[in-house]
């Protein structure tokens, strides 16, 4: 009979140093080269064997969604670090420049998953912790007299991820642009 106490044992320093690399190895990988790089490819990028990538991820959509909830929970936390050092316009600022590459992981992640199983694929909800820590920062810079805000903090995100629905490549880029745009307009007189 297995204790509770052994079934509760935190994992081993390298197996966590491993996860996070093989994490980080897939994300840059799907980024780069699609959600159907060969899983085999992740793993010796990351320098680990493929046994090593199945121990932690036992499917190629158990990996994307972790890569998705990983992404998640990094956003989240940059929210709580920006508040803490950086000015309120510039840690809004910096946010959502953060969003735009989660919301293009969180694409290429839910466009994955949906073509190998189906558009029914479960990720683990996320806009509860974005409209919170968005909303946070929206209204420190508020606050700070920085911006008016004059619409829910959501339609500034609703506004820079319109831009993904041209689904052309640069769109990073151009929704880097509407952020410094749509802060400049919202700027208190």
């Amino acid at each position: 009979m297995t204790s509770k106490k052994a079934l509760a044992r935190k994992p081993r320093a390298d197996a966590e140093h491993n996860r996070a690399l093989l994490l980080e190895t897939a994300k840059a990988a799907f980024a780069e080269k699609g959600a159907n790089v060969a899983l085999e490819e992740i793993a010796r990028t990351a320098g680990v064997g493929i046994g090593t990538l199945y121990r932690h991820f036992p499917n190629r959509e158990a990996l994307l969604q972790e890569v998705y909830r990983d992404e998640s929970e990094k956003l989240a936390a940059a929210a709580e670090r920006l508040i803490a050092d950086e000015e309120p316009l510039e840690a809004l600022r910096k946010w959502l420049r953060l969003f735009v590459r989660y919301f293009a992981t969180k694409q290429l992640v839910k466009g994955a998953l949906d073509a190998l199983v189906g558009p029914e694929a479960k990720l683990q909800a996320s806009g509860a912790h974005v409209e919170v820590a968005l909303t946070t920062l929206a209204r420190n810079a508020e606050k700070n007299g920085d911006i008016k805000l004059d619409v829910p903090p959501m339609d500034i995100l609703r506004a820079v991820v319109g831009l993904s629905a041209y689904a052309s490549p640069g769109w990073e880029k151009n929704a880097t642009k509407m952020i410094d745009i749509l802060l400049t307009g919202m700027a208190k007189d």
